[in-house]
């Protein structure tokens, strides 16, 4: 079991930035593919970025593409999602995700672990 936890998120203005945080204790976390999910009020949880497991493939939804940046460091455990050129909808709670698989994923059945996820508010 690998244990998530996302901070970073906060109030920025549109255009600002943000990087969030994804610290995995518990297993081998090189072993894990991540990704980073979003839930805005009153819609479904939606794929955001996803990086393999030796951080040599990233993928991201169109909507983010150019403006965020999926990495890994896994001396420290730990995937991040840096945020440009935010924009009012972007607001959302931001989930990180792992799985224990070489292949990428971007819907939530392909996750097995969940953090609780970290708020990101982007004012207009």
């Amino acid at each position: 079991q690998v244990q998530l936890a996302e901070s970073g998120g906060g109030l920025v203005q549109a255009g600002g930035s943000l990087r969030l945080s994804c610290a995995a204790s518990g297993r081998t976390f090189s072993n894990y593919g991540m990704g980073w999910f979003r839930q805005a009020p009153g819609k479904e949880r939606e794929f955001v970025a996803a990086i393999n497991r030796s951080g040599g493939r990233t993928y991201y939804t169109d909507s983010v593409k150019g403006r965020f940046t999926i990495s890994r460091d896994d001396a420290k455990n730990t995937v991040y999602l840096v945020m440009n050129s935010l924009k009012p909808e972007d607001t959302a709670v931001y989930y990180c995700a792992a799985r224990q698989s070489i292949l990428l994923a971007i819907t939530e059945a392909g996750y097995d672990h969940w953090g609780q996820g970290t708020q990101v508010t982007v004012s207009s």
